[in-house]
């Protein structure tokens, strides 16, 4: 299990691939695009999920929420080096 930040948006949980802004993606987004199915915590809740990277206009529009609920991701992406992915979980059922 890995303890991740999120911002709601609407019925998805977008999180975001940062690795505290290592040069490398994270171990659970490799997971993630080797098998996009998967289990989310929320609470007391357990939901099935589908990730997917979101597309430009998605980023353009949640990475200002996102930098609301945690500033560093700002420092993160100046220091990875690399693209620093959004990544949506969108529920299956």
């Amino acid at each position: 299990m890995t303890p991740l930040l999120y911002v709601a948006d609407g019925a998805r949980f977008v999180v975001v691939g940062s690795n505290a802004g290592d040069t490398r993606d994270p171990g659970w987004w490799k997971n993630l695009r080797a098998n996009p199915e998967a289990w989310v915590q929320v609470g007391r809740r357990r939901l099935a999920v589908r990730s997917r990277e979101a597309n430009p206009a998605e980023v353009a529009r949640l990475w200002p929420r996102v930098l609301e609920a945690y500033r560093s991701f700002e420092r993160y992406r100046e220091n990875a080096g690399r693209p620093i992915p959004l990544v949506l979980l969108e529920p299956t059922s």
